[in-house]
């Protein structure tokens, strides 16, 4: 029963033999127990301890959301998701939320990550507070359970609807890059244009896949390149960042019994740049 929530076995190893318990109605029982229709089942993990190898970090982030299991972040462009372990300065989210999290004084300690950005785009990143809110999470993401939506800018003139579908792999010439090609794995990409003008489109994208890159690499291939995304071959004349904002997050909380949907609106310096392409940033109606 616990396993249709998310909690695998592993964790129920952690609840059994490291501190933790397992529930039936309130009281400790054995993995073995038998449940009956109306009983009530749950789980106690051991408070987790910080890790030693993140550095914390005092600058700041904004909090999109947070409630006892899980914390959202609006991140900001040029801030990137998690610590890289060839760069002297540590000011990762990973490495800020650590030191949030000993500011407030949580018992859990350790920065758990869910979902990830690329340092030059913006927009919502969830961090479950615990080992089961991550474990809950990362069965909705394998499920295709937690919905994302982004927001770009890109140079030229999109279809109103469309599905890129070609499979993405590393570029051979570059330890970063991606490229279309036929030993990549499969990717799809599916697009709405909310407005276009001479030159360029705003639309609204959702994932179906997960690759690396995947919405620059897309449309990059489709002869639409982001704005100011050098990499992929971006106009980087009026922004230095690629174009890309997750707008918005939904997913299901099963301690609140409840969807949590958030929407973060575009950062100042993409409504600045609809501006100078002459888009109002109108939602369709």
């Amino acid at each position: 029963m616990l396993k249709s929530f998310g909690v695998t076995t592993s964790l129920i190893k952690v609840a059994i033999f490291h501190g933790g318990r397992l529930l039936l109605n309130g009281q400790t029982a054995w993995a073995i127990a038998n449940v009956q229709p109306g009983d009530e089942v749950g789980i106690e993990v051991p408070n987790e301890a910080a890790n030693d190898a993140v550095t914390p970090c005092e600058l700041p982030f904004e909090i999109a959301y947070e409630d006892r299991d899980f914390l959202v972040i609006n991140k900001a462009a040029g801030v990137a998701t998690v610590p890289a372990h060839n760069v002297a300065v540590q000011d990762s989210l990973v490495n800020r939320v650590k030191a949030y999290y000993q500011r407030q004084g949580y018992e859990n300690q350790v920065t758990h990550v869910a979902t990830r950005l690329d340092r030059d785009t913006s927009g919502l990143v969830i961090f479950p507070k615990h080992r089961f809110a991550h474990a809950v999470l990362d069965r909705q993401l394998k499920a295709h359970q937690v919905f994302k939506q982004y927001e770009a800018l890109v140079g030229g003139t999109v279809a109103e609807h469309g599905y890129l579908d070609a499979p993405i792999q590393r570029d051979p010439a570059s330890f970063v890059k991606r490229m279309i090609g036929p030993a990549g794995k499969a990717a799809v990409t599916e697009y709405w244009r909310l407005e276009t003008v001479a030159g360029a489109s705003r639309v609204k994208i959702q994932l179906h896949t997960g690759r690396t890159h995947q919405i620059r690499a897309h449309f990059a291939w489709r002869g639409t390149p982001l704005f100011g995304d050098e990499m992929y071959g971006g106009d980087c004349q009026l922004l230095h960042r690629q174009a890309l904002h997750c707008q918005k997050i939904r997913f299901y909380s099963p301690f609140l019994a409840k969807t949590i949907s958030l929407t973060a609106p575009l950062p100042a310096d993409l409504q600045g740049l609809q501006a100078q392409l002459g888009l109002t940033g109108d939602q369709p109606k």
